[in-house]
C-alpha cells in the first residue's frame, strides 16, 4: 500500500488533496496542528468511502514533531511515496513596516523550515540510495510568490518564494534517485486561510481582477497536486503549475 503525507490536511486545500488521494487508491496520512475533530472527520469521510487514512499530529514548525511525525508513519503497513507539503500560516494582512521579526520569523519556520524538513525525511524514505522505492513531492506555494501581496502579506510572498527556490533545487539533487519534486502555485482560493488574515471576504474582492473572473476552489487545486503526484506526469520534475485563473 502506497501512502500519501499531506500536511495541513484537516481543511481547505489539503483535505481535498487527502481525498482526492485516497480515492486515486494511496492510504493518506492526514496530517493536522491542532483542528483533531477536523482530521478524524477526513478520516471517517475517506474510510466511509472505502478508503484507508490515518490522522497524524505535528506542528510542522517544530522539527522534532516532523521527525516523530514520519516515525509513526514508517509503524504504519505500507510505504511513503508521495508528500503534499500544504501546511502554511498567514496573519493579519499588514505593510512590511509593520511586520515584526517574531511574526516573520513564525511564517519562515512553517511555510519554510518546516517544508525543508518534511523534504529531507520523505527523501530519506523515498530516495533509491537509502533503498526507497522512489515517490513524488508536491510543494503548494502561491501565486503570491510572483506577485509580492504588497500591502497584505509581503512575509508570506516571500516565505513561498523560497519554497519555489526549494522546489527547482531538489528536485535537480533528486531527479536521479527516483523522487520527483514540483509545485503547484494557487492563485485566490475559497478556504478559511483568508479569515487568518483577517478578511474572509477577500477572495469575491478580488474576482474582478482575476482574467477568469472568479476564485478557485480548493477541488480545482487538488487536482493539479494529485495529476503531479501520478504517473501521467512520470516525466516532469521542477515545475510549477500556476492555478490562479490566469493572474
Amino acid at each position: 500500500m502506497n501512502i500519501a503525507l499531506v500536511t495541513g490536511a484537516s481543511r481547505g486545500i489539503g483535505r481535498a488533496t487527502a481525498l482526492q488521494l485516497a480515492a486515486r487508491g494511496y492510504c493518506v496520512a492526514v496530517n493536522y496542528h491542532q483542528r483533531a475533530d477536523a482530521a478524524a472527520e477526513v478520516v471517517r469521510q475517506i474510510e466511509q468511502a472505502g478508503g484507508r487514512a490515518f490522522s497524524v499530529q505535528a506542528d510542522i514548525a517544530d522539527e522534532a514533531q516532523v521527525v516523530a511525525m514520519f516515525q509513526y508513519i514508517d509503524s504504519q503497513p505500507g510505504t511513503l511515496t508521495a508528500l503534499v507539503n500544504n501546511a502554511g500560516i498567514l496573519f493579519q494582512q499588514s505593510t512590511l513596516e509593520e511586520l515584526t521579526a517574531e511574526r516573520i520569523n513564525r511564517v519562515f519556520r512553517t511555510n519554510v523550515t518546516g517544508t525543508f524538513i518534511c523534504c529531507r525525511e520523505a527523501i530519506k524514505r523515498m530516495a533509491h540510495h537509502h533503498g526507497g522505492n522512489g515517490g513524488a513531492i508536491v510543494n503548494v506555494s502561491s501565486a503570491a510568490s510572483r506577485t509580492g501581496a504588497p500591502g497584505e502579506y509581503v512575509d508570506y510572498a516571500a516565505s513561498k518564494g523560497a519554497m519555489d527556490t526549494l522546489t527547482r533545487g531538489l528536485s535537480l539533487e533528486v531527479a536521479a534517485l527516483g523522487v520527483r519534486v514540483n509545485g503547484v502555485r494557487p492563485g485566490c482560493i475559497y478556504t478559511e486561510m483568508h479569515a487568518d488574515g483577517g478578511e474572509a471576504g477577500r477572495v469575491d474582492r478580488l474576482a474582478p481582477a482575476i482574467p477568469m473572473q472568479r476564485g478557485g476552489q480548493a477541488e480545482e487545486i487538488a487536482n493539479a497536486i494529485v495529476w503531479l503526484l501520478s504517473e501521467e506526469a512520470s516525466y516532469i520534475t521542477g515545475s510549477n503549475i500556476d492555478a490562479a485563473g490566469g493572474r
